[in-house]
């Protein structure tokens, strides 16, 4: 069974391989010949605004259930949401100082 399941992830592994020559077919609906291979990498410029982006992506995570709850904890649940968005702001002003922010 162990063999099967070996020769399986080869298998798979074979069909599957990225070729290391350029796409020579041409691309789905675009009308334009590809100019590199079809998984080059991406300019890491982005890499500081997508963690930008994920951060406040978990800071909507948090807002909704503290919006639910926020009546019933009273002012004490006030006071840390505005702590949490102050330190999420000292992550932006951080992330503009640095040039993350800088779409050139």
């Amino acid at each position: 069974m162990a063999l099967a399941g070996i020769g399986l992830l080869y298998l798979v592994a074979r069909a599957t391989s990225v070729s290391p020559e350029p796409l020579t077919t041409t691309p789905y609906l675009s009308g334009w010949m590809p100019q590199e291979h079809a998984l080059s990498r991406f300019h890491a410029r982005w890499y500081p605004l997508t963690i930008i982006f994920l951060a406040f992506d978990v800071e909507m995570l948090f807002m909704y259930p503290w919006a639910v709850v926020v009546a019933s904890e009273g002012p004490n649940a006030i006071v840390e949401m505005f702590v949490f968005l102050g330190l999420l702001m000292v992550g932006v002003v951080w992330a503009w100082r640095e040039g993350s922010l800088r779409w050139v």
